[in-house]
């Protein structure tokens, strides 16, 4: 592919587009040109090689593309998937199970891109649009079938997946977060709708209709799924080490087991269930791949420790939170520790949301940094505990002093939750991302 949208990137003879997005890329096309950039497509300046002037260098790309490449990769099966939680997990495991049948499936994804196994990790959940491309292509070359892919609101409302048409959307819900971005919850629906779109003529929306925000995206003939009346209803469940639950599908009881904990993870397994169901997998050999599923890294991850164990999670909204502290809830047979900061320069409103929500159902919290951003860790923490009536919780700004502490306060049975980093390996602190892996300090602490 000869065009670029990184100037990193540029081999002598490739096109430039300058994208006016959250960096202007005008600012780095003389770097595309000492590189040997070809051509430049920008909306102004005047340059040294063969320059296009046009409105919007976004579309071009978008254009460019669709009309370039689109048909290399028309073929493949893409189920997209959108939600502020459970995205990552129902798409891995979306993932495992179609590659368990024999249905070769890529997913691109907050984990990473992954065909038969993981290739590199990304910046974003959603990349941008040059990218995706690329992706596509090499899973086109590699003899995919189905790419299942995480689709954020920021994507949506930044056209990264503009063009690309989807046999499966799937809508998982929708909870307070990212409204520094978008401002208000009915905006945030809005971006999330387009994904609905862009599916194929003969695309499937499948639909979590216990969620509150629902109706945005539910059309006559969609599949619905949840413990309201559905297509795939869930008619109960029972956690305790294993959950176990029974699903309604075409008036037929099945019970299912999984080693996925939680009433959450209930809800991302319907989703797969629903895809399985219509492309019309046998129900038995479905009742059978839900026994085989894990977890991706960092979701739900268990470390025992003596009589306890140690959750590392990537919950980092009120309602991720609020889910995983009731699930552990129902097995836990001694007290619940928590470990969870909240992430610099994002929505200011969940802070003190996620504090109270984690001293009013953890026995006790322990608040420390996590990715501070450009922000002061110690005036994030005070966002968070400033109305606080709670008084179960102490802080300590240095994260791995934290982990050490939250460890050392375990009793018998007793569980800890290390929360909001999950399968990152890092902190973001300013413009820098220094490594820190929660399951890296939480081993070393154990082997001490």
């Amino acid at each position: 592919m000869n065009i670029k949208i990184d100037s990193r990137k540029i081999k002598p003879g490739d096109i430039f587009v300058a994208l006016n997005t959250y960096n202007d890329g005008h600012k780095y096309i003389n770097d595309a040109i000492d590189k040997g950039a070809k051509k430049i497509i920008a909306s102004k300046g005047c340059y040294s090689v063969e320059t296009i002037i046009v409105s919007d260098t976004k579309d071009y790309l978008i254009n460019h593309l669709k009309n370039n490449y689109y048909n290399q990769i028309k073929d493949l099966k893409i189920i997209g998937i959108t939600g502020t939680n459970g995205k990552t997990t129902t798409s891995y495991l979306i993932w495992q199970t179609l590659n368990k049948l024999g249905k070769k499936c890529a997913y691109i994804g907050t984990i990473g891109f992954y065909i038969n196994e993981k290739i590199r990790d990304l910046n974003n959940t959603t990349p941008e649009i040059l990218d995706v491309y690329e992706m596509l292509i090499e899973c086109k070359e590699k003899d995919c079938e189905y790419v299942v892919m995480e689709v954020s609101s920021h994507a949506l409302e930044q056209r990264r997946v503009d063009g690309i048409l989807f046999d499966y959307a799937i809508f998982t819900n929708l909870t307070e977060d990212h409204l520094d971005y978008h401002k208000t919850m009915g905006n945030y629906a809005l971006a999330k709708q387009k994904l609905f779109e862009k599916l194929k003529e003969n695309g499937k929306a499948i639909i979590n209709v216990d969620d509150k925000y629902h109706n945005y995206f539910l059309k006559k003939g969609d599949i619905t799924y949840g413990f309201n009346e559905s297509n795939i209803q869930i008619l109960n469940y029972d956690i305790n080490f294993k959950s176990n639950f029974d699903l309604k599908i075409n008036n037929e009881i099945y019970d299912f087991e999984t080693n996925l904990l939680g009433k959450y993870n209930i809800y991302n397994i319907t989703a797969l269930i629903s895809v399985l169901v219509n492309l019309n997998v046998d129900i038995n050999v479905i009742r059978y791949l839900v026994t085989t599923l894990t977890a991706p890294v960092g979701r739900m991850e268990f470390i025992n420790y003596n009589t306890n164990q140690i959750i590392i999670d990537y919950a980092h909204t009120p309602d991720a939170l609020e889910n995983i502290l009731l699930s552990v809830r129902e097995f836990c047979k001694g007290k619940i520790y928590v470990i969870l900061g909240c992430g610099g320069n994002r929505d200011k409103t969940k802070r003190p949301i996620m504090a109270k929500i984690a001293t009013d159902l953890a026995d006790y919290a322990i608040f420390t940094s996590d990715n501070p951003r450009d922000e002061d860790p110690s005036k994030i923490i005070e966002d968070m505990i400033n109305d606080l009536e709670n008084d179960n919780y102490e802080v300590d700004v240095n994260r791995e002093k934290a982990i050490n502490k939250g460890i050392q306060k375990l009793g018998k049975n007793d569980i800890l939750l290390l929360l909001g980093k999950g399968h990152e390996t890092y902190q973001v602190i300013k413009n820098e991302r220094i490594h820190f892996d929660d399951k890296e300090k939480v081993l070393n602490f154990i082997r001490r």
